[in-house]
């Protein structure tokens, strides 16, 4: 184990989300203190990045982290409703997102997720609907609406995608897992099945 609460190097004030790169090293979103921190394997601290703010790579509670295969960190900018997007050593990028209900606005973006073919999927909560995008942040497509059926969400917190291509969903205040198919999630995104 590693970290202690704190502001230090290699300590944290709510750590929230993390991934591991293809080079091993631990990348952890430190929530309170608006920064991400990288750590190799056994948790030797290497670099950070971030502070409180609303300029490109800073911060307002970042949630979670995840990398395409191109190695680009994506990170969910939580007050600031955006998602904000970096090389690996930290660099900006780009970003997109603002408040709002529209497509590829947020009312706070928590948990990310990215496929084998880049697509990006965001859980948009207060929307309670899933938004997915290209690597370049243009809107692909949403699913979701305020509810307990089949395909409704209530607050979701986190999303992931298996190897095949399902989307798997933390459906927060309903305490239920929704899984999604890879047709439909291809199908949302008007392409084919994988």
């Amino acid at each position: 184990k590693w970290g202690s609460q704190g502001s230090a190097n290699g300590q944290f004030l709510y750590p929230s989300g993390i991934d591991i790169n293809q080079s091993g090293f631990v990348y952890v979103t430190d929530s309170d203190n608006h920064r991400i921190q990288v750590f190799d394997a056994n948790g030797n601290f290497i670099t950070k990045w971030g502070s409180q703010g609303s300029d490109d790579g800073q911060f307002n509670l970042p949630e979670d982290i995840a990398f395409n295969q191109s190695g680009f960190v994506f990170v969910t900018d939580y007050h600031n409703h955006r998602v904000q997007v970096f090389d690996a050593n930290g660099n900006f990028i780009t970003k997109w997102g603002s408040q709002g209900s529209a497509n590829g606005q947020f009312s706070y973006p928590y948990s990310i997720a990215i496929n084998q073919s880049g697509f990006v999927y965001v859980t948009d909560i207060l929307n309670n609907r899933i938004q997915v995008f290209d690597s370049n942040g243009n809107f692909i497509a949403k699913w979701g609406s305020g509810g307990s059926g089949g395909g409704q969400f209530d607050q979701p917190c986190g999303v992931t995608v298996n190897q095949s291509g399902f989307v798997y969903v933390a459906d927060t205040y309903n305490h239920r897992i929704q899984v999604f198919s890879p047709l439909y999630a291809a199908t949302s995104l008007g392409a084919q099945g994988t």
